[in-house]
């Protein structure tokens, strides 16, 4: 008689076991109501009131725009705005110029082809080990434009006294130019946009009755 009490027991216990939603995955948790098998564990999300705390942290407002940042370089294009050589020019000299001023030819490695990186970088490395300076701002004025072989447009440039180094030591400039540097950049297209491809011949270039703006 007891024997059977006891099976009956057991069966009471099963089906309210069952009832409560337990199943073989539970390993002994406690169980909630309606399941604790894992389509139940990803069903409930955190409504908006309650993923959303009381208190907002605060954000800054902007008062004020930030002050316009002054350029190194200025290059002035003139008559040869509308020439696309002309505009990568202008867009890439100013990256040259910060790497003239910081006597580092790297700032070019990744922006420049390599011919152009090698006519320049050596008077980087010179002017470094001579400790000549170069402070902003400077100035280039276009003062003209010529097809060359291969795609090549030259670029002729005046560059003025400022963009040349500073010799500390001596107290005077590294080149003595009072109306300006001539300069021949040759421009070429490439997957980037027009680039400076070397620096050509200056010969012929007149500086004379150049206005700069810095």
């Amino acid at each position: 008689m007891r024997s059977a009490s006891l099976t009956v027991a057991a069966l009471v216990g099963a089906v309210l076991l069952t009832s409560c939603g337990g199943n073989s995955t539970d390993g002994g948790r406690p169980v909630p109501v309606g399941g604790g098998g894992s389509e139940s564990s990803s069903t409930s999300a955190p409504t908006a009131s309650s993923a959303t705390p009381t208190t907002q942290p605060s954000v800054p407002v902007e008062t004020s725009s930030a002050p316009s940042k002054k350029a190194k370089v200025i290059v002035v294009p003139g008559n040869y705005a509308s020439n696309p050589a002309v505009q990568g020019l202008v867009k890439m000299y100013p990256v040259y110029f910060d790497a003239l001023i910081a006597r580092d030819g790297n700032v070019m490695i990744k922006q420049f082809p390599a011919y152009f990186y090698a006519d320049v970088s050596q008077v980087m490395v010179d002017a470094k080990l001579n400790g000549w300076v170069m402070k902003p701002p400077g100035s280039v004025v276009v003062r003209g434009i010529s097809n060359q072989p291969l795609g090549v447009v030259r670029v002729k440039t005046c560059r003025s006294q400022t963009t040349q180094y500073w010799d500390p030591k001596k107290k005077g400039w590294t080149l003595i130019a009072p109306s300006g540097q001539p300069q021949a950049i040759d421009m070429i297209k490439t997957g980037l946009g027009w680039r400076p491809y070397r620096v050509g011949p200056s010969a012929g270039i007149s500086c004379a009755g150049v206005k700069y703006p810095a």
